[in-house]
């Protein structure tokens, strides 16, 4: 009786033990998370998980990129889940390393979320200007630093509505104009590139490639010596700082015969994409 009543105590305290255990479920550690990347391509581990007889750790992608072989000791692999792994992975949670962001992300999909993640920081597209935000930051600075010198009437010259065309009269030796959609709150920049045979033309949003930013496609009209020019893309590119390098594609090229002075009128359509 007495051997019964010290196992029931035993067990008790076994018991108590793993209760402390489980409610004390978020604790601090150190951890070198390149334990968790992929020995092949060193992007972090992302279920299925797979491994060879050694214990070699591969992504699904790579597992079938080299035909089950493992790199390291060329035993197979793709056979064998590591599920213990794919579990510890999916039970690590990091902040995103964005400005801005609170998000803690599994380790696995911390790249993909901070691909997409709307907190980058964005360049203000006015030349010379160094400030750089979240796009919507970015898009408030433009209104009241770039553009509180105007008056008002200039002021709503650069403003558009999705849907609605509009004429913009774009400076080639100036490089850049800037159009605000207003309702979403996003700056539009205009480029132009000349070069001897004629002037490219660009469109594109300042934000990041996130799903949260709504995507826009557009049309470019351009209309001289009764000859018109048709452009029309698919999507507006998103970028967080406008280059000055000649684009490579999704452009308006004008030739040099088309060209009169240094001014272009350009009927513009830009639309929400459905």
């Amino acid at each position: 009786m007495h051997c019964g009543s010290s196992n029931t105590n035993d067990s008790s305290s076994s018991h108590f033990q793993k209760m402390q255990r489980t409610d004390d479920k978020l604790r601090l550690a150190i951890l070198d998370f390149e334990v968790f990347d992929c020995i092949i391509c060193i992007e972090p581990l992302t279920a299925p998980i797979f491994q060879c007889d050694k214990g070699h750790l591969v992504c699904s992608s790579c597992c079938h990129k080299f035909r089950n072989k493992c790199t390291l000791c060329n035993l197979p692999t793709g056979g064998k889940k590591c599920r213990t792994v794919e579990k510890v992975i999916e039970s690590i949670g990091i902040p995103c390393s964005v400005l801005g962001c609170a998000k803690n992300v599994c380790y696995g999909e911390i790249s993909d979320h901070e691909r997409e993640c709307i907190f980058p920081l964005c360049a203000c597209p006015v030349p010379d200007c160094k400030y750089t935000a979240s796009y919507k930051d970015v898009y408030v600075h433009y209104n009241f630093v770039h553009q509180k010198i105007s008056s008002f009437e200039r002021c709503m010259l650069d403003i558009f509505t999705s849907g609605i065309s509009f004429i913009i009269e774009l400076n080639i030796n100036a490089k850049v104009s800037i159009m605000r959609e207003h309702e979403k709150s996003l700056l539009f920049a205009f480029q132009c590139f000349r070069k001897l045979y004629g002037v490219y033309v660009t469109v594109c949003c300042i934000a990041p490639s996130s799903p949260e930013v709504e995507e826009f496609s557009y049309d470019l009209s351009y209309d001289v010596g009764g000859q018109t020019m048709i452009h029309k893309s698919l999507k507006v590119k998103r970028i967080r700082q406008l280059s000055l390098q000649i684009p490579q594609d999704n452009f308006m090229l004008i030739p040099q015969n088309l060209l009169h002075g240094v001014r272009l009128n350009i009927e513009v359509s830009i639309k929400r994409m459905d």
